[in-house]
């Protein structure tokens, strides 16, 4: 038995796309950017920045395309998953990606300086 968990805190860095699966499932991809801060051997300031792909399923992508906009933080609970496809050449590509079991909205702003409640949506599956 093992554990696959994974925990992000970070940046929309695109508005979030919602699709349709072919079992007619709304799927949402969020783009989310992690930040890493360290001095480097010249002790300069550095920032490493991972991108994740963050699939939402079912109400929770609805939830989050119409809440979520690029620059919005959002704390991700979820589960690894690598996919595999081929490319116009015929060429086995994997990518990884995280199946999100709960999105929480952080940092918004609504207006002129407001904070917007945290939100919460949990993957039903």
């Amino acid at each position: 038995m093992g554990i696959n968990r994974v925990t992000l805190l970070g940046n929309l860095g695109k508005d979030p796309d919602l699709r349709t699966s072919s079992e007619k499932t709304p799927v949402c991809v969020l783009r989310i950017a992690t930040d890493e801060r360290y001095k480097d051997t010249e002790g300069e300031q550095t920032v490493h920045t991972e991108w994740h792909d963050v699939v939402t399923f079912g109400r929770s992508a609805e939830t989050c395309a119409a809440v979520l906009r690029k620059g919005r933080e959002v704390y991700v609970e979820g589960r690894l998953r690598t996919k595999k496809w081929q490319d116009k050449e015929g060429h086995d590509r994997y990518g990884t990606e995280i199946h999100a079991s709960s999105v929480e909205f952080v940092g918004a702003k609504t207006g002129a300086g407001e904070s917007a409640p945290v939100q919460e949506v949990e993957d039903a599956a």
